[in-house]
């Protein structure tokens, strides 16, 4: 009977969490082996192999170098037509295959154990050629792939893709590797900018609204209207930071019929508007005014006013 649409996905998708989930028996003694050597490691890590194997090594290789694991990808089809002198002295090779038993690694595991280097496979069958000339071996053994031939990798990838990612994670504690680091590696695209992206980035680009403690409700309006930030801070002679009017307070204020001649900016200003360091974050002024419900924030250092972002200078950075 044919498997529907429907059917046949949930099946692929649990035949590959079930592979995913039996790795856990893997990660042995060989597994912190293998990561020990990778960490400790001079050099670099080298990773080969053919077919889909050579797919899921590429990934691999992405994944290591964009979190601080000098890595390079090697087809093992080519190494063995000269791109063996990728190999350097002291770097780890680490050769990923279902079978283990690939002609082309057949013949590149011989040449690597000649240049004396750390050998480390990531293979789905322990009983391999592979397997048995590595100094270490990571099993990524599956039951069955999800193709209902049994041939295409599916499961098998898979498993060797999470096996993988166990890896990266594991070098990332073992190195303390932070987010700023992640930056450096990151500089291009929104994540790059939640990243490295601060507050002195954009505040310095805008006005900067301010007012005394003792202006008029008139000049509280033009120098709302003439920064258009929808506010201003209102500011002791030292620019200190006393307080901050906006847009709503003028409109609430209205509604009250509160409206004087004598009113002045100490009178209806907000005494603890939310401030921010200019050395923050942009996604944290973010945060802050999406936690607060609130469309501008004060720059503040060492309680001088330095200026504000509106929630629009992020929508224009791509935040939102």
């Amino acid at each position: 009977m044919q498997l529907s649409i429907k059917q046949t996905a949930l099946r692929t998708i649990t035949m590959e969490a079930q592979s995913i989930q039996g790795l856990t028996a893997y990660v042995t003694e060989d597994f912190e082996r293998a990561v020990n050597a990778i960490a400790n490691s001079p050099g670099r890590l080298v990773i080969s192999g053919v077919g889909k194997s050579a797919v899921i090594a590429q990934k691999i290789v992405a994944t290591l170098n964009s979190t601080g694991t000098p890595s390079i990808f090697m087809h093992a089809a080519d190494a063995i037509h000269g791109d063996l002198g990728i190999v350097q002295q002291e770097d780890v090779v680490m050769i990923i295959s279902k079978s283990g038993n690939s002609p082309e690694i057949e013949v590149l595991v011989p040449l690597i154990k000649n240049f004396g280097n750390i050998l480390i496979a990531m293979v789905g069958n322990v009983d391999s050629y592979l397997a048995k000339q590595s100094d270490i071996v990571i099993n990524t053994t599956v039951e069955q792939e999800a193709c209902p031939n049994n041939l295409a990798p599916t499961t098998s990838t898979t498993a060797q893709l999470a096996m993988g990612d166990a890896i990266a994670v594991c070098l990332i504690e073992l190195k303390g590797f932070t987010s700023d680091d992640f930056a450096k590696f990151h500089p291009g695209g929104m994540l790059g900018k939640k990243l490295y992206l601060r507050v002195s980035d954009i505040y310095q680009r805008n006005e900067k609204p301010a007012v005394s403690l003792h202006h008029s409700l008139k000049q509280i309006i033009i120098e709302i209207t003439k920064k258009r930030l929808g506010a201003t801070a209102v500011v002791d002679d030292a620019q200190t930071l006393q307080g901050i009017i906006t847009d709503g307070d003028l409109r609430r204020m209205l509604e009250k019929n509160n409206v004087s001649e004598n009113i002045q900016a100490q009178n209806i200003m907000s005494h603890h508007p939310k401030t921010i360091s200019p050395d923050e974050l942009a996604v944290n002024a973010l945060d802050t005014m999406r936690r607060h419900e609130i469309s501008q924030i004060v720059v503040v250092e060492n309680g001088k006013y330095l200026g504000m972002i509106h929630l629009h200078d992020l929508l224009k950075e791509g935040f939102i």
